[in-house]
Parts: C-alpha cells; structure tokens; sequence
C-alpha cells in the first residue's frame, strides 16, 4: 500500500480509523526549524470531527503526541513522528457492515484488492487517515512561511448548486473560519448550514467545491517533464478521500475562452518582477511556478455513507438493501478545507527542497 508521498519534504501515514491511532512520519524536515506542539494542533482542531453539528458527532479531541524530531522547540533534521491516538471509536456500530459493501465505497474495491478488509470505519480508506497529513503540512505550513512567506488558504465555494464567488486575493483566514461551513460567504453560507441539515435529516449527504489560493510562491517550483507542480498538486488533491476532480487556474472554463482572452499577459510590477495582468494559467506554466498565486479547486462527491436504504450485493454474491449506521458526515466540505490545505503545503514544501537542493551554484554571469 502507498501510503508515502514526497520525494524531499516526505512524509508516510499509518494508523486505521478504529485502530489505536493514527499519525505521521516526516522525513526531510530542515533542522532548526522552531516548532511549537499549538502550531501542529490548530490544523488538526480544523480538521476534527464533532466541531459542529454539521459534521460527524465522533468525539475525538484529535491530540498530537510529538514522538521524535523535536529538541528544545527546534526540529533537529532527523525523522519527526508524530501520533493521535482513537479515542471515541465504536467498532460495534459497524459490525452490520461485515458482510456488505456500501455504495460509492471502498469496501468492495479493497476487497477486491486485498482479499480482505477492515469493515470498522473504513480502516485505511477512512478520512482519519488525513489526521496525519494535516499534522505533517502543519510542519510545512511553518517552513514555508519562515522562508519564503507562501500562505497556503482554502474554503468551500459550492456545495451542492450553492455557490460563491469571493474575491481571491482578499479572503482571509478569519472569515473562512467564521462560519462551520468555511465558506466566507456568508449569504451561501446560511443556505449551505440550511442544506446539509436538511440532507442529514433525510438521511441523505452532498458534495461541493474547496477553492484554495497559494500565496507568495516564488517562480521557479516544479520538476519537468513528470513532476510538473501542477500534475503533482493535481495527484495530491485526488490523493484525498471523496475528491473526484482538480482545476488549476481557469480549468475546464478555459476551454470556452480563445488564446488571447486565456494567455496571461505579462509585464514588469511595481515591485520591479515579472508578473501577469490575469492569472488564467493559476501561476503555474509549462508545469513551473511562475510568481503568481496558485489557485485550484478540487471537487468533492456526496458523501457514500448515507442513512437511506440502498440496493448493494453481500461478499457472498447475494442482493440487499443496506441503511447505515454510525456517525457520518452528510458534507464532507466543511472538513475538507484543512485537508486541501495540507496537500498543497506538503507539495509546495517538497518542490520549494528540490529548487534549493538544484539551486547551488552562483547565477551565471554569461548566458549561453
């Protein structure tokens, strides 16, 4: 199973939804970064469930145990662990689901794989399986303001057919946070909190859109041909659980535009750089930052666990009908900003190691 990711900056994930715990193995991490345990834990209290009544009602306080890595408030370069142990995890509830697989599921599909599954939360395939890389990009959200200022910030900009349209360059973390659906938005946001609680009382779930911007990020970042930035914040972002489609920059409604309306024109800023009067390309070119912000958007389908009865097959092979059980998410966008959030900062951290790594000798005087 390929549960690491990253070539510099990586990181590997370990722990089932109803196991002991989950956590996190970071390998590549600077020495001398300063690290506070609260840095690590303000992501992760983003991303635990119970924090309204619009998510799962799991109650797990989603503690970080730094294990490793850390000395006096400073990473020290060696491999940082670390772990968030399950504490509020009722395994009976899920017994109904030993022999049948849920619709738009993993069961069926890690059956097929493995032969065998965990039908106790989902086990691997279970969203809390992003404790851990939310916990790591929190360690790479401190290195990357620390040496380059990126800001990396995402929010729900649609769930179902409610959507919005904030204005990039100024939402602010505080108003993403201002409301539990974290959509800054807060017209759409009162007409999502309206629609999720209507879905969850019809035993029913959504999906919807997380937007995020990457700010500050030097031009340069991505590895052509293979590990362009933009294939690789693509796999990441539908590395995640329930993500079913990417957009960088303009996406598929750049196909509706002609070249001169899409091409990004630059010019010379008032700062002196290199920078574009649009930014449909979402500042990544030929797979290469370019100096712009980075702006994608990932898609979400409904959530599969839903409580009404639907038609699915046993491992047997015979026909029923299955509702389910246990506590679920009828939306997973509000959980799913932090989770976006991390995949782009892992990603970002990883190429902002390979451009320094490459980046050793002097600029050339004469170009050839």
């Amino acid at each position: 199973m390929a549960s690491s990711f990253g070539t510099l900056f990586r990181v590997t994930t370990f722990g089932e939804s109803h196991g002991g715990g989950v956590g996190v193995v970071v390998d590549g991490c600077p020495p001398r970064l300063a690290l506070d345990p609260a840095t690590i834990q303000a992501d992760l209290d983003r991303r635990r469930p119970g924090q309204s009544r619009l998510v799962t009602q799991r109650d797990e306080d989603d503690q970080a145990e730094i294990l490793s890595g850390v000395f006096g408030g400073y990473t020290t370069g060696t491999p940082l662990a670390i772990l968030v142990r399950n504490k509020d995890h009722n395994s009976g509830a899920y017994d109904h689901l030993r022999d049948v697989y849920r619709p738009s599921h993993a069961d069926f599909t890690y059956d097929a794989k493995y032969g065998f599954r965990d039908w106790a939360g989902g086990g691997r395939s279970s969203a809390r399986e992003t404790i851990g890389r939310v916990a790591a990009a929190a360690v790479a959200r401190r290195l990357l303001a620390e040496v380059a200022g990126i800001e990396v910030l995402a929010w729900v900009s649609s769930v179902a057919t409610i959507g919005t349209d904030v204005d990039l360059n100024t939402v602010t973390l505080e108003q993403v946070e201002a409301d539990p659906t974290r959509c800054p938005d807060p017209v759409a946001a009162q007409a999502i909190t309206t629609a999720i609680e209507t879905a969850r009382r019809d035993g029913d779930s959504l999906g919807g859109v997380v937007t995020v911007v990457a700010r500050q990020v030097p031009a340069g970042l991505g590895e052509p041909v293979f590990d362009k930035l933009d294939a690789e914040l693509a796999g990441a972002l539908m590395s995640l659980p329930a993500a079913k489609g990417v957009e960088i920059g303009s996406g598929f409604a750049g196909t509706r535009l002609s070249g001169r309306e899409h091409n990004d024109p630059f010019e010379i800023g008032s700062d002196g750089n290199v920078s574009t009067t649009q930014n449909n390309s979402g500042g990544i070119q030929g797979g290469i930052s370019n100096g712009q912000d980075i702006v994608a958007r990932v898609a979400f389908k409904p959530t599969g666990t839903i409580a009404s009865e639907q038609q699915t097959v046993t491992r047997d092979g015979e026909n029923t009908t299955l509702s389910a059980r246990g506590r679920h998410d009828p939306c997973v966008l509000p959980r799913a900003v932090p989770m976006v959030e991390a995949m782009v900062l892992l990603c970002l951290a990883d190429h902002w190691l390979r451009q320094t790594a490459i980046n050793v000798l002097p600029p050339l005087t004469d170009r050839p």
